[in-house]
């Protein structure tokens, strides 16, 4: 009798992700010729710098360059992210023991959990909040236990409900600032807090930060605090801030001993990306003021524009002084949830946005426009969506 093969337990801890299965229906729908305009996904459509490009092209035309790369990341590039931190931030780190160059954040939030996570141990999420810190501490055997966002805190952490919480096995918490899903700003005063929560309670604070040169014109670092370096991790990514998403570059900047930590996980589980693509973010890493400034802003600004048009025409609630490259919106109470919503919206207007509930459970009455569209397209689905029969409010 043939035997039968099953999958590892950890597969029942986590589903497909919801873009990666929302998307083959958008597929088949593009297929039937429906034309689905998507404002779902952050993945910028605008290029890299020109010299990015260039750089790129001219390291792959070496026929010495196509080597094994160390894990560590070329000193190029380390060095070019130290400046970076230096020049918008003003950060020092040692770019030899205080930085580890990554494939994207994603591999950074694997990496940091095998490092300091033990199979049992827990981890704090925020919800809502990016799914894969959740999906990956489930893989991994962690205990994922949430912490609200809401609101009507400016969906920053409520510190006087974290101190309430047992945290005697709680070894990483996960914080997002400028934060997304919500545009909920970063603040020097949470960041402040986050430092000394960390510090009270022997947690690794890790920050992602890959939102903070989008619509904002004063980018902040968790590095700034005094002694955070001695507690918390933070990640920068290229995907969002250099229109670099499919490149896969990011960082992960703490002190020496957390970065060993985290290069010993990393170094067997892959190797050093190719050089050329290391070579020309460390390139990348240079751009001008002025380039920033018209691609994180300028042309992000133009978007959000039409964006809030979108909010306002399906009559949901938006905070205008939020940033980052999406724009959150609470839906009316006549719907019974979000996907209500949304659903109507791909289905009659041919325009796909998301829910909020894939963020966790205080998302569940709020959608997320992405700015990562054309001008056109976002006003083609603005019109588009101006064709439904909305009840007066």
């Amino acid at each position: 009798m043939k035997k039968d093969i099953t999958p590892a337990a950890r597969l029942q801890q986590v589903s497909e992700y919801y873009f990666s299965r929302k998307l083959k229906e958008v597929a088949q729908l593009n297929a039937q010729g429906r034309d689905i305009i998507s404002l779902a996904i952050g993945s910028p459509d605008m290029p890299p710098s020109p010299q990015t490009i260039e750089k790129l092209c001219s390291v792959a035309n070496d026929p010495n360059a196509h080597g094994y790369q160390p894990t560590m990341g070329t000193p190029e590039l380390r060095q070019a992210m130290a400046d970076f931190y230096l020049r918008w931030y003003g950060v020092e780190l040692n770019p030899q023991t205080e930085i580890q160059p990554l494939i994207g954040s994603k591999e950074g939030i694997l990496h940091t959990t095998l490092a300091f996570v033990n199979p049992g141990e827990q981890v704090l999420v925020p919800n809502p909040g990016y799914p894969t810190y959740t999906s990956l501490s489930k893989i991994l055997g962690a205990e994922v236990v949430n912490y609200d966002l809401m609101e009507n805190n400016g969906w920053q952490p409520d510190f006087d409900s974290l101190e309430k919480m047992d945290l005697s096995r709680v070894k990483l918490m996960w914080t997002n600032y400028p934060n997304m899903p919500t545009g909920g700003a970063a603040r020097m005063e949470t960041y402040e807090r986050l430092v000394r929560f960390a510090q009270d309670h022997g947690i690794v604070v890790v920050n992602d930060n890959p939102y903070s040169f989008i619509l904002n014109d004063h980018p902040l670092s968790l590095l700034q605090v005094p002694g955070a370096k001695d507690c918390c991790i933070e990640f920068n990514s290229m995907s969002k801030s250099h229109n670099m998403p499919g490149w896969r570059v990011g960082l992960c900047a703490s002190n020496a001993q957390f970065i060993q930590w985290i290069l010993k996980i990393k170094s067997n589980i892959d190797s050093g990306t190719f050089r050329g693509i290391q070579l020309a973010a460390a390139e990348a890493y240079s751009n001008s003021e002025q380039w920033h400034r018209e691609a994180n802003i300028t042309t992000y600004r133009r978007r959000r524009n039409l964006a809030e048009e979108i909010m306002r025409t399906l009559q949901c609630d938006f905070d205008p002084s939020q940033v980052g490259m999406f724009l959150w919106g609470k839906i009316p109470a006549r719907y019974a949830n979000a996907e209500e919503l949304t659903e109507r919206v791909l289905h009659e207007a041919r325009v796909f946005i998301t829910p909020g509930f894939i963020f966790g459970s205080n998302g569940e009455r709020y959608i997320r426009i992405s700015l990562c569209a054309k001008d056109e397209k976002i006003s083609e689905a603005l019109q588009r969506i101006k064709q439904l029969d909305f009840p007066k409010k």
